[in-house]
């Protein structure tokens, strides 16, 4: 056979490109029929239940207990023992050896807890297990360092421990909020109450064991699970001294009235609106990884998602149209599937707010694309969306969707860019691309956000303090920063 003969034979190069599914065993993961509340190292049998589902297949996967305001009771006064007689005044280089312990084992658990998350809040696999445990368990390694170190992370300041700090943490990122919460408090001598958000409790309840693993002392993290009546209990409770709260900007507002005129410290994490800025002078392919990564990461179900795009008019076809045709390759699925990159939306009730703000865009006049995906029957989803000829005015430019859905919007000067930018009432987060170093630094003073990321976007540390001002709260998390809301100074 001659050379050509052979090339002829050759089969076609393939123009698209088929994945195999890849799922994750879920046999890693035991789960019980029912749970109780975890209260001074035992567990307390509920009173009332409710049901918590799979978002991906809406399949029941325990019975969850709703703690009472008793229950609640419970819980604080545990704390209170546990804080009183002995957690406090044990050395600090004893707490860190706690703090470690609970790190090492979330590693060696990280593949189980990495499954639960998924399962229980439909983020892909991928994400729980390369972001939100990694992280987690740097969180309470990072705390640990600095649990023997306060009076040099304070210098000529004299700290000590606030007391029981309620923590009430939402359903975008169970786990690793837990972390950005106990850690943190445990490290200052604190002890916690936390409740972990109604639709997402199985991670938290699986850190219970974390806790018995690392021979905590009873009483030091106490769980109680349950809706907002459950989180009303313990913001209101007399002998809870810091209430620490990541949620939506609305019932922030709320315990921030409830707690007025009182002694009780508070911070709050909460929503946001970011302008992901691109300048005419940036990588445009490296722009577009990040534009994806900063709102369809964990369904868009992020607080400082980057989802108000700001493009420089000059770029803008180019730039659009790389952007449609990078959607068109990610894969919206089974969370469990190792090559899904958009899971389930987290509720019912978060799909019926995604749909309607979706379809303010079309009323008010907002073209709208979205890719060629397929989704499965059972279960809450929703396609990766792009909005373009936004105005400023439109409710998909100023309200928190907490979906995948990015609204575009031009500018033609840095000054405009920072205008449009800032025309939120939101101020946690924001991005910047351009190569030049001097107009990062311009736009970062000018930009109203707690957090601005220069070329890159969603990049977290727990040596960087994270948080917003105006109403997307106070306080921040991470870093140095965030052991001063759980301690007091002499």
């Amino acid at each position: 056979m001659t050379e050509v003969e052979r090339k002829r034979g050759a089969a076609p190069a393939p123009t698209s490109w088929e994945y195999a599914p890849a799922p994750e065993a879920r046999d890693i993961v035991t789960l019980r029929e029912r749970y109780g509340h975890f209260v001074g190292g035992e567990w307390l049998e509920p009173k009332e239940t409710y049901a918590t589902i799979s978002p991906a297949s809406e399949e029941q996967l325990a019975e969850i207990g709703q703690a009472t305001p008793e229950e609640v009771d419970l819980a604080v006064r545990a704390a209170r023992d546990a804080f009183d007689n002995g957690w406090a005044q044990i050395p600090p280089s004893e707490r860190a050896k706690y703090l470690f312990r609970i790190a090492r084992i979330l590693q060696e658990r990280s593949r189980e807890f990495a499954v639960l998350e998924s399962l229980n809040g439909g983020k892909p696999s991928k994400e729980s297990r390369d972001v939100d445990l990694p992280l987690s368990a740097a969180h309470f390694f990072y705390y640990a360092g600095w649990a023997d170190k306060l009076e040099y992370a304070f210098p000529n300041r004299t700290p000590r421990p606030v007391g029981v700090a309620g923590q009430i943490i939402p359903w975008n990122f169970p786990l690793l909020m837990l972390a950005w919460k106990i850690a943190p408090a445990l490290a200052c001598g604190n002890t916690v109450v936390l409740k972990p958000a109604e639709t997402t409790p199985l991670t938290a309840l699986l850190f219970c064991d974390v806790v018995r693993q690392a021979e905590l002392p009873p009483g030091v993290v106490n769980i109680v699970t349950g809706d907002g009546r459950t989180g009303g209990a313990l913001v209101t409770h007399e002998d809870v001294d810091k209430i620490a709260f990541t949620g939506s900007t609305d019932v922030g507002k709320a315990i921030q009235r409830e707690l007025a005129g009182t002694a009780k410290k508070l911070t709050l994490e909460l929503g946001g609106k970011a302008a992901n800025v691109i300048f005419d002078d940036a990588a445009l392919d490296q722009a577009v990884e990040g534009i994806v990564n900063g709102i369809y990461f964990n369904q868009g179900h992020v607080c400082c998602a980057g989802s108000r795009l700001l493009v420089q008019e000059s770029i803008y076809e180019p730039l659009i149209s790389k952007l449609k045709r990078r959607l068109t390759t990610l894969r919206v699925g089974d969370p469990l599937d190792k090559n899904t990159d958009i899971g389930a939306i987290n509720s019912r009730q978060q799909l019926d707010k995604i749909e309607e703000l979706v379809q303010s865009g079309r009323d008010e006049g907002a073209e709208i694309y979205q890719p060629p995906c397929r989704v499965p029957e059972k279960g809450y989803w929703f396609a990766p969306t792009v909005f373009t000829n936004v105005a400023q005015s439109y409710r998909i430019a100023q309200e928190e969707i907490f979906g995948p859905v990015l609204s575009v919007l031009t500018f033609r000067t840095p000054d405009e860019a920072v205008e449009k930018a800032n025309n939120t009432m939101y101020g946690l987060s924001a991005g910047v691309w351009t190569e030049k170093g001097s107009r990062i630094l311009w736009m970062a003073e000018r930009l109203r956000a707690g957090v601005v990321w220069a070329n890159t976007y969603n990049r977290f540390d727990p040596s960087s303090p994270f948080g917003g001002y105006r109403e997307s709260g106070f306080g921040r998390e991470g870093g140095r920063h965030g052991l001063e809301p759980y301690l007091e100074f002499e």
